[in-house]
C-alpha cells in the first residue's frame, strides 16, 4: 500500500524538476552571447514505479508512477557538426595565411602604378633610346646614369621589402607555434580538471565549453584528430570523458600525439632552422621530427612555413618569399652581366673602353644579387660622361647605345631559360598574379564553407531566444500545476489529519 504522504512527494519531486528545468533555462538565457556556449537542457526522467496494491505487490512490476527527477544538465552539441567545422577550419587558416602573404607581395611589386620595376625598366629602356637618337647631348648621358640607379635601387626596395616581410612571417610562424603549445597545455590542464569532476557522476558543461573552443582554436592552426577517453568510476553515460589530440598529414594519417589524455602529457610542437638559410628544416612534435618539406599538416601554421620558407632534404631553397627573391637575384644578375657585357665592349665620349655599367656592394653572386646591384661609381660620378654609347668612337656613332637598350628586349638566359628581362619580370608578374588569385579564390571558397559550417552548428548549439521562452513558459505552466498539486495533497492531508477521527469528541 503506498504512503499517504505519496502524492505530496510525488509533487515535490515536480517542483524540484521543473525549477531545475527554469534555471538551466535561465542559464541558456544569461550566455545567450557568451563566445563558445553551448545551450543546455534538463535530461528529465521518471522515477522508479510503486508495485500496485496486492499481498504479492513486492514480486509484481510497479504501475504507479512516483514523479520525475532531473537525471542530469546535458549539452546539446553534435559531434559531427564539430567534426565538420574543424575540417573546414584548418584550411581556411591554411589558405588565409597564404592569401595575406602573397598579398603583401603583390603590395610591394607594385605593378599597378608608374613605381613598379617593370615602369622603372621600360623608364630606362626610353632612356637609352633617347642617347641613341641625342649622342653629343650630356643631358641624355646624364638622364641614364639616373634612370640606371633607379633601376638599382627599385631591385634593392624590392629585395628589401621581401627580406623584411620575409622576418614578419617568421616571427608569425614562431608566434602560432608557441600558440599551438599554449593551446594544448590550457587543454591538458582542462583535462585534469573533468577527470576530477566525471567520476563522482556530475557533468563540467561549462569545462567542456572550454575545451571545445580550445580545440576549435587549435583546429585554425593545424589539421587535428580528437579522441575522448572515458573517465571510469560513477561517471555519468553522457560523460565525454578527457581528450587526445593528434596532429595529422595531408592524407589524415598521424604525424604524431601532442595530447595524451590518458597520461596527461603533451608533446610540444618547435620549429627547426637551417643554420646557413635560416629556413625552416624540420618540425618536431616531442621527441618526433618531421623534415619541413614532409609536414603537410594543413592549416595556419604550415601556410607560414610555406610562405616564409623551408629546406628540402638535399638542401633546396622552396617557398613563396624564398622563390620570389630567387628569381629576383637572379633576373638581376643575368641582367647586370648583359649589360655590362655590351657596355665594355663600347666606347665613352673621350674614346676610352667602357667598363662596367653595374657593379655589386659585396661581389657578383646570384644569392642576394638584387640587394646588391648599384650603378658603378665611375658611371655616377662622371654624370653619365663615362658611358659607352659608341662602338667606333665618333661623336655621332649611337650603335652601342642601341645595342645597350636592346638588352632589356633581347633574349638573355635568366634560371636556364631563354627570355628578355621584360618578359621574364612580366612572367613573374603573372605567375604571381595567378598564384595570388587562386589563393584569394581558395581562402574565399573556405570561408564560406566555414560559415556554412558554423551556421549548421549554432543552429544545433546555440541559444535562441525565441526557443527559450517558449521552454520557459512550458516550464513555468509545469512548475505552477506541480505546486497546486501541493496544495491539493495539503487539503487532503488536512482532512486526514484534523478531519477524520473526531466522532465521540
Amino acid at each position: 500500500m503506498t504512503s499517504t504522504f505519496m502524492g505530496l512527494e510525488t509533487a515535490r519531486r515536480a517542483l524540484s524538476a521543473q525549477q531545475a528545468a527554469l534555471s538551466t533555462t535561465a542559464n541558456n538565457v544569461a550566455n545567450a552571447n557568451t563566445d563558445g556556449y553551448t545551450r543546455q537542457r534538463v535530461s528529465l526522467e521518471a522515477t522508479d514505479y510503486f508495485p500496485a496494491v496486492s499481498k504479492n505487490a513486492e514480486k509484481t512490476a510497479g504501475q504507479m508512477g512516483t514523479g520525475v527527477q532531473g537525471k542530469s544538465v546535458e549539452r546539446i552539441r553534435d559531434i559531427f557538426l564539430d567534426y565538420q567545422y574543424r575540417l573546414q577550419n584548418n584550411s581556411a587558416g591554411y589558405y588565409d595565411t597564404k592569401a595575406k602573404a602573397l598579398s603583401q607581395m603583390e603590395g610591394i611589386l607594385n605593378e599597378t602604378d608608374d613605381s613598379g620595376l617593370n615602369s622603372v625598366l621600360n623608364s630606362f629602356w626610353n632612356s637609352l633610346q633617347e642617347l641613341s637618337n641625342n649622342t653629343n647631348e650630356d643631358s641624355a648621358r646624364s638622364v641614364v646614369a639616373q634612370k640606371g640607379k633607379a633601376v638599382a635601387e627599385t631591385f634593392n626596395y624590392i629585395s628589401e621589402s621581401l627580406t623584411n616581410v620575409q622576418s614578419n612571417l617568421k616571427a608569425e610562424l614562431d608566434t602560432t607555434v608557441l600558440d599551438v603549445n599554449s593551446l594544448l597545455s590550457q587543454l591538458n590542464s582542462l583535462n585534469k580538471q573533468i577527470a576530477q569532476v566525471e567520476p563522482v557522476g556530475l557533468l563540467p558543461n561549462g569545462l567542456y565549453d572550454q575545451r571545445d573552443l580550445l580545440i576549435d582554436k587549435l583546429s585554425s592552426m593545424v589539421d587535428i584528430k580528437v579522441s575522448y577517453n572515458k573517465s571510469g568510476g560513477n561517471a555519468l553515460a553522457s560523460a565525454e570523458g578527457t581528450v587526445s589530440i593528434e596532429i595529422l598529414d595531408k592524407n589524415k594519417q598521424s604525424l604524431g600525439t601532442v595530447l595524451d589524455g590518458k597520461n596527461y602529457e603533451v608533446s610540444e610542437l618547435a620549429a627547426n632552422y637551417d643554420n646557413e638559410t635560416g629556413l625552416v628544416s624540420s618540425i618536431s612534435i616531442g621527441d618526433t621530427t618531421v623534415q619541413a618539406e614532409s609536414f603537410n599538416s594543413k592549416g595556419s601554421l604550415l601556410g607560414f612555413i610555406e610562405s616564409y620558407g623551408y629546406v628540402t632534404a638535399d638542401g633546396q631553397e622552396k617557398g613563396i618569399y624564398p622563390d620570389m627573391l630567387s628569381d629576383l637575384d637572379n633576373m638581376a644578375l643575368e641582367f647586370a652581366k648583359a649589360f655590362n657585357e655590351v657596355h665594355r665592349n663600347g666606347l665613352t665620349k673621350s674614346g676610352e673602353q667602357g667598363g662596367d655599367f653595374f657593379d655589386f656592394t659585396s661581389g657578383e653572386t646570384a644569392k642576394g644579387a638584387a640587394g646588391k646591384i648599384k650603378v658603378a661609381d665611375s658611371i655616377l660620378d662622371s654624370k653619365g660622361a663615362n658611358i659607352a654609347f659608341s662602338l667606333t668612337g665618333a661623336a655621332n656613332d649611337n650603335s652601342n647605345a642601341t645595342n645597350l637598350a636592346n638588352v632589356l628586349t633581347g633574349d638573355i638566359t635568366i634560371n636556364g631559360k631563354k627570355t628578355s628581362v621584360l618578359d621574364y619580370y612580366a612572367g613573374l608578374i603573372g605567375e604571381l598574379g595567378i598564384k595570388a588569385q587562386e589563393a584569394n579564390r581558395l581562402a574565399s571558397n573556405t570561408e564560406t564553407q566555414l560559415n556554412d559550417a558554423d551556421i549548421n552548428r549554432q543552429q544545433m548549439s546555440a541559444v535562441s531566444l525565441d526557443e527559450e521562452m517558449t521552454n520557459m513558459i512550458q516550464f513555468q505552466h509545469a512548475y505552477n500545476a506541480a505546486a497546486r498539486m501541493v496544495t491539493l495533497q495539503d487539503e487532503i492531508l488536512d482532512k486526514v489529519i484534523n478531519g477524520m477521527g473526531v466522532g465521540g469528541r
